[in-house]
């Protein structure tokens, strides 16, 4: 589960501004956070299917902030990428 700390400190990485929560560097951090514990989660939990279903879903959420960062601002994008270390095709 990602508490409150842990959200902070995602947000800290990439925010704008300090009570920046909404541009898409700031979702796709959360959304990068939450797949991580997701993920670890299912490892331990492989037949939990449900929360595979939400872990897709939000994979598919991240990729559509990403996509639209890329086309919106090219150098957000790549600083983005560096920052969170993500792997991008």
């Amino acid at each position: 589960m990602l508490t409150k700390t842990k959200k902070l400190n995602a947000l800290r990485k990439t925010q704008i501004h300090a009570t920046d929560t909404g541009s898409p560097e700031a979702q796709v951090s959360i959304l990068t956070k939450k797949i991580d514990e997701l993920a670890n989660h299912l490892k331990k939990n492989n037949k939990d299917n449900h929360s595979r279903k939400g872990l897709l879903q939000m994979v598919a959420d991240r990729r559509k902030h990403l996509k639209y960062l890329k086309g919106t601002d090219e150098k957000r994008y790549e600083k983005l990428n560096k920052t969170l270390g993500l792997k991008i095709k």
